[in-house]
């Protein structure tokens, strides 16, 4: 936006200092003329000789020829001495404003690793320096994770669009070859590059947290997930254990069923090859609700299972199954959560698989 130029801060502050200044020392002189000299008499005044003979008597037009220049003289110091020493102490006062400012400048030219770090005890230009360091720092995290997002989108993009391709150059080249085989293969190649962008969307649709609030209950949720999810936990041999409380929370209805259904999924389609276990549990608590979702599989680390919500991670390997998705359940249960202002934590078992709490605050009943 462009401005016109004006008088600068240091200046106005300058000048106020300065001019404050004036009008005290204004007031002063005007005190001592007002409640002293209106007491000295205008005119000499006959007196017995013999009381004071050492004695001078001052009338008032004396007294004010001498007070008048000096006077003057003290309130031309108090404005010299009114600006040095205001624009002295207006800039020790701005610095810090200065150093905000050239910050400022340098994150919009790109540059998101500066930190002001302003010393000194709290007033309100470090309030606003430590926000402002607070402020880049997320957003240095944001487009970080935004950069890393859009190549691994790109990257798994590109994958089924490159086999799409090259089943129809396969097709192109051969007219008379059976096309059911390649017309199944693009089937899923599509679907999987459908269930991608969908899956982006919502993650998309989450990030911006556009969404109305309403009451949910978790524990409705779970049951829901577990019985649309049941034929393919029979399907691979696993069996489900359920049970909790009523939790009402407050959010989205379809999102929060999107995450319980992430969850119950990941827990079905990463476990042990037979005789499974999933575990649903919702419980409530004084000042929020937790759902969790337990199940049997592979040992995990602590570290690979804090790598598990990253975007396109897919368990502890990148597989491609039947059922692996598209690499973002636990990503979006991620992102759903954090937009209900709740806490996802993953917890590794000690016999293998992973125990997955999702804490989101209690509805009370006055909310709405």
């Amino acid at each position: 936006m462009d401005r016109r130029p004006g008088v600068s801060v240091r200046l106005k502050l300058t000048l106020s200092y300065a001019g404050f200044l004036m009008i005290a020392g204004v007031l002063l002189l005007a005190a001592v003329w007002v409640f002293l000299l209106r007491y000295v008499p205008d005119r000499a005044m006959l007196k017995n000789p013999d009381d004071r003979p050492d004695g001078v008597f001052p009338i008032r037009s004396v007294l004010l020829d001498v007070f008048a220049p000096r006077a003057a003289a003290v309130l031309a110091f108090l404005l010299v001495f009114g600006l040095v020493g205001g624009w002295i102490l207006a800039g020790r006062m701005l610095a810090p404003l200065t150093r905000i400012t050239d910050a400022t400048r340098t994150a919009t030219k790109g540059s998101l690793s500066h930190r002001i770090r302003l010393p000194g005890r709290r007033d309100e230009f470090r309030e606003l320096a430590d926000a402002f360091d607070a402020m880049l720092a997320r957003l240095e995290a944001h487009v970080a994770e935004q950069q890393r997002f859009a190549a691994n989108a790109s990257h798994e993009l590109r994958t089924p669009l490159a086999v799409s391709k090259a089943l129809l150059d396969v097709a192109r080249a051969d007219p008379n070859q059976d096309t059911g085989e390649v017309i199944d293969r693009l089937h899923a190649v599509n679907t999987r590059a459908i269930d991608l962008t969908e899956a982006l969307l919502l993650l998309s649709h989450a990030d911006q947290r556009s969404f109305t609030r309403e009451h949910v209950d978790l524990s409705l949720l779970a049951e829901e997930a577990v019985e649309t999810l049941l034929p393919l936990a029979e399907k691979r041999g696993v069996t489900f254990e359920t049970s909790g409380d009523i939790t009402p929370t407050l959010g989205s209805h379809a999102l929060l069923l999107q995450l319980t259904t992430n969850l119950v999924h990941n827990a079905i389609v990463h476990n042990l090859p037979e005789r499974g276990t999933v575990w649903v549990d919702t419980s409530a608590r004084p000042d929020t609700v937790v759902l969790t979702v337990e199940n049997t599989g592979e040992k995990l680390t602590p570290e690979q299972a804090s790598t598990l919500t990253e975007r396109f991670q897919r368990g502890t390997e990148r597989v491609h199954t039947d059922h692996a998705g598209v690499g973002l359940g636990l990503a979006i249960v991620k992102t759903i959560t954090h937009a209900h202002d709740g806490t996802l934590t993953l917890t590794p078992r000690p016999d293998g698989g992973i125990r997955i709490a999702v804490e989101l605050p209690a509805a009370t009943s006055g909310a709405s």
